[in-house]
C-alpha cells in the first residue's frame, strides 16, 4: 500500500500512464496491460501516437485494441490543458468520490472499477473498492452480497462497494487492503 502512496508523488506523464493502464484492464490481464504501456512509452506512442499507431502496438496484449487505443487518444485530448498533460490538477479536485465521478464522466472507457483502480494505484483509493469478477466472488464467497450483480449499473456498483466497505470495517481491514487481498487470493499474487 506503501507502494501506491508514494506514485501520487510521480510525474504527470507517469500518472498518465497509469491512467491508461486501467482504461486497458477491462476483460484482459494486468500483467500484459503492465507491458503494453511500457511498450507505448518505450516507444513515445502513449504521449504522441494516434490511435492507429498505438492499436498496433498493444494488438495481443490486450482485448479491444482498437476501441482502447481510442479511448487512450481521447483521454490524452482531455487532459491536456495549453499542450501540457495536467492529471495532478484533476487530482485534487477535493474527495476521492467527487474525483472518481469526474473521471468516470470525463474519459470515456473508465468506468466505476477502472476509475477506482486508478485512483487507488496513485494513492487515493483508502475508501473505494475495485469491484472486479475475483473481489466479487470473494464477496459472494463470504455472504455479503447474494449474487455477483450484473456490470453496467451504478447504483449496484455503489451499493456493493458499501456493503464491502461496512465488511472492511466490521473486520478492522482497511477497504483497499481487502481489496488487494481478495484480488490476490484469487489470481496467486499481488498486482496493481
Amino acid at each position: 500500500m506503501k507502494d501506491f502512496e508514494r506514485n501520487l508523488n510521480r510525474t504527470n506523464s507517469a500518472l498518465f500512464s497509469e491512467l491508461c493502464f486501467c482504461l486497458l484492464t477491462p476483460q484482459s490481464k494486468a500483467v500484459h496491460c503492465d507491458k503494453a504501456i511500457r511498450h507505448l512509452v518505450m516507444s513515445g506512442l502513449l504521449f504522441k501516437g494516434d490511435e492507429d499507431e498505438i492499436s498496433k502496438k498493444i494488438r495481443g496484449l490486450v482485448r479491444f485494441h482498437n476501441k482502447k487505443s481510442r479511448f487512450i487518444v481521447e483521454a490524452r485530448k482531455t487532459l491536456t490543458s495549453n499542450k501540457k498533460l495536467d492529471i495532478k490538477k484533476i487530482l485534487k479536485k477535493g474527495d476521492v468520490k467527487n474525483v472518481r465521478e469526474w473521471l468516470v464522466a470525463n474519459i470515456k472507457g473508465l468506468g466505476y472499477k477502472e476509475g477506482s483502480h486508478f485512483l487507488r494505484n496513485v494513492g487515493l483509493g483508502a475508501d473505494l473498492a475495485i469491484l472486479d469478477t475475483h473481489i466479487l466472488s470473494n464477496l459472494k464467497d463470504l455472504g455479503i452480497i447474494k449474487e455477483v450483480p450484473p456490470s453496467g449499473s451504478i447504483k449496484k456498483y455503489l451499493e456493493t462497494e458499501d456493503r464491502m466497505r461496512k465488511f472492511a470495517e466490521k473486520i478492522k481491514i482497511p477497504l483497499e487492503e481487502l481489496d488487494l487481498l481478495f484480488w490476490s487470493n484469487e489470481t496467486g499474487f499481488i498486482f496493481k
